[in-house]
């Protein structure tokens, strides 16, 4: 017989015969008794009575009875916390217990005994379970910890337990190390104080690793979430992550698989996109989320939903798998729906045929809700796919002629949207749509239908009979309807005056003085006043050119998104929402986002800089030394925290108060002065005297350069800086209806950023400020941003911004790239630029001929680049005219053999220099330019600006 038996009896009485029992001197009686206790405290019957005749049976070494006796203790130690004391001796005599089993079942059910009276008894059996011999005692008490440090934390801490759970990272069994793991996590998110108690460093993160592969599944997902927190060193230890995680992926446990994709995604941040590797992990990344849809509905949405967020970050990664979000019959609405989703973000033009297909007959199905999303999904891909829109144009038609009047009704709505992203393309249709005007009764619908008759009124030959028969019903409409009919009827009598004077007066009297809605009343003395005072301002107001709408309206806005993909298998994943908006406490608080891909450090971009300075005879002279750029931070960080207010009065640039105490070092080399390689002068020593020229002749090194010493360039003919013509930075879509376009130059030595500010929005914008974060130059602002204010819609201001190289500075990739803030009254926007190295050339940049071969002779070979620049057209004095206009200073010129040779220099405005030499062969459109300079990161740059000059 099963132990079902033990839940049927209904003696009465049984309390007194229990008790005779739990006291009778037969084990197995005994045994009996407790099942009959624990079935009776199961179903909800009060045994406590019993509490001291349990607590008895505790001494026996049958391990069944002792666990029913434990489970009895952990039920009713609250409410008899004074019996519960009882117990403490033999908790104590069981941890050392012979068994395992034993100790383990007796640390487990101690954790479990939320009682303060007896915590302080359990601490010295839980130290000693912490080093058992045993792994699965050791396992046991780790989750002991976490369970204690939730009923008395001060203790814990105290006692020492975390020093040995976090020694128990480093156990031989991976169980172990995966239970100290989620404790450890566990304490954290719970504790107050939010110290990280695991010290995520190359170590422990190499000892998780390990004990991954050996693991139970759920020891996997803590160990994985726990390398989701880790940031590695470079893009190196990244990878190699990524390598050893990446056969989790073909896991059984769906929860595994999605917590390797997290841990994946964060990485795959700070991986180079372009490499062979990266290219190979998307791939991999791709048939276990295809394999997860499979899987039964509900754990079929759960991948869905974390899709989602995953396809909107990499869409590279599902693009060529659109079939498997293709709808079943019997997938249940919430899963269909959720597909309908990700079908729409991974429409391209290569596979819209075969979504539209999909679409139309989804269309055709008998669930209202289904249709209804099927139909806007059709509208959404026009908007996304512009070579499908007259492809879905003519679905939507096609749909509407079906006359089911919740198809004909979504496939109006969507219609609007079209229209408003490609005006005067698809008008042709409106007369179709107006055959359908009785059947419409859904508010959106009506509205839409509206707003099509009044923005193209002067198309529609009875518009005013149209609107007018809205208006017979005005008072029952919806407020979206009626505010709709308002601004059309007003935009039909802006177009259209002398017949439709009646019906304006009609619709401003039923908006104003019979309606209680305070915004209908307020937008109908607006068009009122507007009308009656400047009818030429309302045509302005009213009938203004309005912003393309965008298919990334519906997108997760990029921020919330990057928070979204670290927290990938979590509910978070799953409501799309921050844990801040539906958890309270400590993890609502914490704010995560993606790692940024690691710069190349500076030591190891400098190394072949350094090597040469420090192996030179005498060291430079002290002077003050140029700008250290720091390795890359966090600069969206950065930006968010920037005071937008006024620039902060320029003042000199300290140049020591960049240089780290990390033994960073001057990453685009030294001034003037350390490539000539002076001495440093040593206390009590004589000066060092500086470097004379090298020997010039048949001896030296530098073979025919030191002839340069013998001619005489002239100055050039300067001419002005070349300027880039103006290119679009802010795009009004991404910017709600900003548009900034701009371009760099240079004028009498100062460096100017020139802006167009035009306002595509249908608002006035005012109260414009930027900023600049810290870049490679420390370029910001010399003068307030001056802007026209406000700034109407439709209107454009030109202005131009000096810049200043005096700002903090902190290396960027590219070098010269440059991240800006704009705020106004709307909003702060966020784009950035890459400026033109030439700019930042400057005007003292012409060396001494001495200095020049000095220094050229002084700067290894291995730091000289060539380069070929094609297709230039000038004679050799036109190129230095040119060059020297944008301050690249001739030092010399000579003829060899037939062959022009130019040898130049130039200097950034952070004092780095860089020598040149030209070759140019009469005749032939390619020279050769040839560039040296202690820093290397610069050089690229320079050919770059070379290269614009000659072509300009």
């Amino acid at each position: 017989m099963t132990d079902s038996k033990y839940f049927t009896t209904t003696k009465k009485g049984e309390i007194f015969e229990l008790k005779a029992e739990l006291n009778s001197d037969k084990k197995d009686r005994k045994k009996e008794a407790v099942k009959k206790v624990i079935a009776s405290m199961t179903v909800g019957k009060d045994v406590s009575s019993l509490f001291p005749d349990v607590v008895n049976c505790m001494q026996t070494d049958n391990l069944e009875l002792k666990k029913l006796v434990y489970l009895y203790l952990m039920n009713y130690a609250k409410s008899q916390p004074d019996m519960a004391i009882m117990a403490v001796n033999t908790f104590v005599r069981d941890c050392e217990d012979a068994n395992p089993l034993i100790r383990a079942l007796a640390v487990r059910t101690m954790g479990c005994i939320r009682v303060d009276k007896i915590t302080e008894y359990l601490c010295e059996p839980l130290r000693k379970c912490l080093k058992d011999e045993d792994p699965y005692v050791r396992k046991t008490a780790a989750v002991c910890v976490a369970k204690l440090h939730d009923i008395n934390a001060q203790l814990v801490e105290d006692q020492g337990f975390l020093d040995h759970l976090r020694d128990l990272l480093s156990d031989s069994n991976p169980m172990v190390v995966a239970n100290a793991v989620a404790a450890l996590a566990e304490i954290n998110e719970s504790s107050p104080t939010a110290a990280a108690l695991i010290d995520m460093n190359s170590q422990t993160v190499n000892k998780l690793l390990t004990a991954l592969n050996e693991c139970t599944e759920w020891g996997q997902i803590f160990i994985l979430d726990s390398l989701a927190n880790f940031t590695p060193k470079d893009e190196r230890e990244g990878q190699s992550i990524c390598e050893r995680v990446t056969p989790r992926l073909a896991h059984a446990n769906a929860a595994v698989v999605l917590s390797a994709v997290k841990v994946l995604m964060k990485f795959m941040e700070m991986l180079d996109p372009s490499t062979d590797y990266t290219i190979a992990l998307t791939k991999k990344l791709s048939p276990p989320l295809v394999t997860m849809l499979s899987s039964e509905p509900e754990i079929q949405y759960v991948a869905l939903r974390n899709i989602n967020l995953i396809v909107q970050k990499r869409p590279e990664i599902l693009k060529h798998e659109m079939k498997v979000f293709f709808v079943k019959y019997n997938d249940p609405i919430y899963v269909k729906l959720e597909k309908l989703d990700i079908m729409i973000r991974l429409a391209t033009q290569a596979n819209i045929a075969q979504v539209l297909a999909e679409l139309k007959e989804y269309a055709t199905e008998v669930d209202v809700d289904f249709v209804r999303k099927s139909v806007r999904a059709i509208g959404r891909c026009a908007i996304k796919v512009e070579q499908s829109a007259e492809r879905c144009v003519s679905t939507l038609l096609d749909l509407i002629q079906t006359k089911v009047n919740y198809v004909v009704q979504e496939a109006i709505v969507v219609i609007k949207d079209i229209f408003r992203k490609y005006p005067n393309k698809y008008e042709s249709i409106i007369s179709t749509l107006c055959e359908n005007l009785d059947t419409l009764d859904e508010p959106e619908a009506r509205a839409s239908m509206i707003w099509i008759i009044g923005e193209y009124a002067e198309r529609i030959d009875n518009a005013d009979e149209l609107l007018e028969s809205f208006l017979e019903g005005f008072h029952d409409e919806n407020t979206q309807v009626q505010l709709q009919l308002l601004t059309a009827i007003v935009k039909l009598f802006l177009k259209r005056p002398t017949d439709t004077q009646e019906l304006v007066q009609q619709v401003l009297s039923l908006a104003t003085q019979d309606s209680d809605n305070p915004d209908l009343r307020d937008r109908g003395y607006i068009y009122w006043r507007l009308l009656s005072t400047d009818p030429a301002a309302a045509k302005e107001v009213v009938l203004a050119e309005k912003p393309l709408i965008s298919e990334e309206t519906d997108l997760i806005e990029p921020t919330l998104l990057d928070e979204l993909i670290c927290h990938i298998a979590s509910l978070a994943s799953v409501y799309h929402k921050p844990p801040s908006a539906f958890v309270e406490g400590r993890t609502a608080m914490k704010k995560v986002a993606l790692p940024t891909r690691a710069q190349t450090t500076p030591s190891e971009v400098v190394e072949a800089t350094t090597a040469p300075q420090a192996a030179a005879a005498p060291a430079a002279p002290a002077q003050p030394q140029t700008t250290v750029i720091p390795s890359q931070g966090d600069l969206i960080g950065d930006l968010l925290s920037m005071d937008l207010g006024p620039p902060a009065p320029q003042q000199t640039q300290q140049p020591s108060s960049f240089v780290e105490d990390t033994g960073s070092i001057d990453l685009l080399g030294g001034g003037l002065d350390s490539l000539l390689g002076g001495g440093i002068p040593v206390p009590g020593a004589a000066p060092t005297p500086p470097p004379m020229a090298a020997p010039v002749g048949g001896g030296s090194s530098l073979g025919g350069l030191g002839d340069i010493l013998d001619l005489a360039a002239g100055p050039g003919l300067g001419g002005g800086c070349y300027v880039a013509p103006k290119e679009v930075w802010l795009h009004p879509t991404k910017a709600k209806g900003l548009e900034i376009s701009g371009t760099f130059s240079r004028r009498q030595n100062q460096m100017y950023m020139d802006l167009t500010f035009t306002n595509k929005a249908l608002q006035q914008m005012s109260g414009f400020a930027i900023q600049l974060n810290k870049n490679s130059f420390g370029l910001i602002p010399a003068a307030q941003l001056q802007v026209v204010s406000p700034l109407n819609p439709n209107q454009s201001n030109d202005t131009s911004l000096p810049l200043n190289p005096v700002g903090p500075v902190l290396r960027m990739d590219p070098l010269t790239n440059l991240q800006v803030a704009v705020k106004n009254n709307i909003d702060v926007l966020y784009f950035s630029v890459v400026v033109p190295l030439h700019v930042l050339f400057v005007q003292d940049g012409q060396m001494e001929r001495k200095t020049f071969l000095a220094t050229w002779k002084d700067i290894p070979e291995k730091n000289e680049a060539n380069f070929h620049i094609s297709n230039v057209t000038y004679n050799t004095d036109t190129i230095t005219q040119k060059l020297q206009a944008n301050n690249i200073f001739t030092i010399a010129r000579r003829n060899v053999e037939g062959q022009e040779l130019l040898y130049q220099s130039l200097k950034l405005t952070n004092a780095i220099w860089v020598l040149t030499e030209l070759k140019i062969q009469p005749g032939n459109p390619t020279i050769t330019l040839s560039l040296k300079s202690r820093a290397l990161d610069v050089v690229q740059g320079v050919f770059e600006a070379y290269n614009t000059i000659l072509h300009n």
